[in-house]
């Protein structure tokens, strides 16, 4: 179920939604990383949380932090530690924007 704020913010603005779940062409760092050469911007960002969680990356002593593995951190521009709050921006940066 979606918050009440994201749900008003979708009805408001369908565009909002459509760029989330459209599906795009990858560069090929992202491609190499998700396995896929499309995939939407919200499948992208499940992918990498679920690569997460999968291979125990948040910092037991602060569960908002990810240590990055050398595998994440050649798409989330060569860091070695990141916010969770700063995932989406990350991964948003591989993303083309659609010309208005």
């Amino acid at each position: 179920m979606l918050p009440q704020l994201a749900k008003k913010s979708i009805t408001e603005n369908p565009k909002k939604l459509a760029n989330l779940i459209d599906l795009v062409n990858l560069p090929l760092t992202l491609r190499d990383f998700v396995g896929q050469s499309q995939i939407s911007r919200l499948g992208c960002f499940m992918r990498v949380w679920s690569y997460i969680k999968a291979n125990n990356l948040q910092d037991p002593n602060n569960k908002n932090v990810v240590n990055c593995d050398k595998q994440l951190s050649k798409i989330l521009l060569g860091k070695s530690q990141v916010e969770l709050v700063e995932l989406p921006t990350l991964v948003k940066l591989h993303f083309p924007k659609e010309p208005k």
